[in-house]
Formats: structure tokens, sequence, C-alpha cells
């Protein structure tokens, strides 16, 4: 019978170093699994970082760490870094991209009955705005977009009342006035035939490329909200806003069904109410600065003019349903909307 002996100090040595490697093993195992867990949230904008649409993902994100801790890893790419605009769809639809803002003329490229939307003088304000998109409007054409372009609509959001800034100052009043002003628009026939229902010469060009084009005179002008005129600093190569109020404009915050159709009935509703948060939070900033913008654009030099905007309603709203658009809005889309209070 072989007796008994004590372990001696290399091997209780050689024991202690598996069982600590066998525990760094385990926990970077159960760290890889957590990290698995996670679900990734790449979010592609292109917002620059001082505008409130893209302050509000931070928002969600803190939001959602509260409330759902552990479970999402929200990655925030700003300035159009990670996709240009208007490529976030396909990206979405491939699978490389999980969350984006899409703008009524992106969805109206798949989802016609959308365009009215990207009609000016339909929508009448902010408040407008959301009754149109929370109530039974917004959840019908939500489903389309839904079926269609395979993202789910978690919230609409403010993105401002468009206006005209110019490089230069002009006497304008009526579209009549615009005849020849080389008005800078994203590349989509939509927004392409807004420019020129206003009476401009549209010209495509990337949002990135704006301040650069108004600097050195490749357009002569640019539409948007004002407190993106000054995130964007606008302001500093232009010498006139119009306030046509052409078009009560808004985003929605989308996330792809690739991931919507994985989450859980619990993780549905958290990511809901985070985008709805971001909304909530973008709109109460944006309006409270569109009231008070007028006076710094002023303070900054420029000239502020209001046009004859009736003159430029009824041009606008006659060019829109004398179009292709007007066909394909659902029959008394509009009616409904116009009622909607």
């Amino acid at each position: 019978m072989t007796p008994l002996t004590a372990p001696t100090a290399g091997s209780r040595v050689m024991r202690r170093r598996t069982c600590l490697t066998l525990a760094a093993a385990w926990s970077l195992s159960a760290q890889w699994a957590h990290a698995q867990a996670r679900q990734m949230l790449r979010i592609s904008t292109p917002a620059v970082p001082d505008d409130w649409h893209a302050r509000m993902w931070t928002v969600m994100k803190d939001q959602l760490e509260q409330t759902a801790p552990g479970q999402f890893d929200v990655q925030i790419n700003l300035n159009a870094s990670l996709f240009k605009q208007g490529a976030e769809p396909v990206a979405m639809a491939r699978g490389n991209l999980e969350m984006t803002t899409l703008s009524a003329f992106d969805i109206a490229k798949l989802v016609p009955e959308f365009s009215i939307f990207t009609a000016g003088y339909v929508i009448r304000d902010p408040a407008h705005l959301m009754q149109v998109f929370n109530g039974p409007i917004g959840q019908e054409l939500f489903k389309l977009v839904a079926d269609k372009m395979d993202i789910t609509v978690l919230a609409p959001i403010y993105y401002g009342t468009r206006q005209l800034n110019l490089r230069d100052q002009r006497n304008i009043k009526t579209p009549a006035d615009l005849k020849g002003v080389k008005l800078r628009m994203p590349g989509s026939r939509e927004w392409l035939f807004l420019g020129e229902a206003l009476g401009a010469t549209p010209t495509p060009l990337a949002f990135g490329e704006v301040y650069m084009g108004l600097r050195t005179g490749t357009i002569d002008a640019q539409d948007n909200p004002l407190p993106t005129v000054k995130s964007a600093k606008f302001y500093e190569v232009t010498k006139q806003i119009t306030l046509t109020s052409h078009l009560v404009d808004a985003l929605f915050i989308g996330v792809s069904n690739k991931v919507w159709g994985t989450l859980s009935a619990e993780q549905k509703t958290k990511l809901k109410n985070a985008a709805q948060a971001a909304a909530s939070y973008n709109n109460t900033h944006r309006i409270a600065d569109e009231k008070q913008l007028v006076g710094y654009f002023k303070s900054q030099g420029l000239s502020v003019t209001t046009p004859d905007v009736d003159a430029f309603r009824k041009s606008v709203q006659a060019s829109y349903l004398k179009s292709e658009y007007a066909k394909v809005w659902p029959k008394g889309l509009l009616e409904r909307i116009n009622a909607t209070r």
C-alpha cells in the first residue's frame, strides 16, 4: 500500500495557479456572454453636435442605461460619419445599421402615400404635427413604413419650420422673386419638386457641403429650420433670412425590424419610451429656440424679412395639386389632416 504524502509547496502553487486561470477564464467568458447579450444600436445621423436632434440621442442612451442596464449598446454617430444622409434606410435593410432619423422625404421614396408630408403648407404648426402623427393617421402610415421599409417608427419629432436663408439680400415677396435662385435641396425628387414649387432653381447638395457651398457661391440659398441655421453656422455665410414658413417638418426615430423583432415586449416598451423621451427633449428645446432666434440672427447682422406668405401658399399648393404626387395621396387624407385639431 502506497503511503499518502502531503502536497509539496510546488504542487500547491500549481494548483493555485490553475484555479486562478480557470477563474479568469470563467470571468472572461461571463463578460463575453454579457457583451453578446447586449443589443447593439448603431445610430447614424447627419446632425451636427450642437443641434437638438443630435443631443436627443444622448437622452435616449441615458434613459436606456437607467431603465434597461446592460441590455443595449448605444453607439451615436453624428455628422453623417457612418452613412451619408439618405443612405441610412439601405444600410438598415442590409443589417449594417440599427437606428436613424428618417425624414418624410426618405420615407416617400418607398411609401408614396407619405409624400403628402413633403408638400408645402400641409402641416400648420408643431402642435398640429404631433396630433397628426400620434393619432390614427400616424398609426396607419407607420404600418405602411413597417411593411414596405422594414423599419418601425418609434416617435415623431419636430424638426422645425423651414425658412429660406440667402447668401445675398433680395427683395422676396412672391415665388416669382426666387426665379434663378440656386436653392440647395437634398437630392431626392421630392425635395427638388418643393424647391421648384417655391419658385427657385433647386440644386442638390449634401448637408455637409452646404456651408462651403454658400461661402463659395455654388448655391445662393438653403432652406432649414432656424435652429439648424444656427447650429450649422450658416448665418456666418449668409445675409438674409426670409420667413416663408413653407414646411413644418418632422423627423421620425426609426429602428430596423431586424432588431425590433428580436426584442422582448419589455425591451420594446423601454426602447420606445426612451425614443419618445428623446423626441420630447428635442421638441421642447427646438420650439423655445425658434421663438428667440429671429432676434439672434438680427444681432449677427442678418436681414430678416417676411414675404407674402398667402401668395406662397396658394402657388405651392397649386403646384402640388397639379402634380403626380397628389395622385398617390390616399383619398380623403388631406381633408383628415386639415380636420385634425
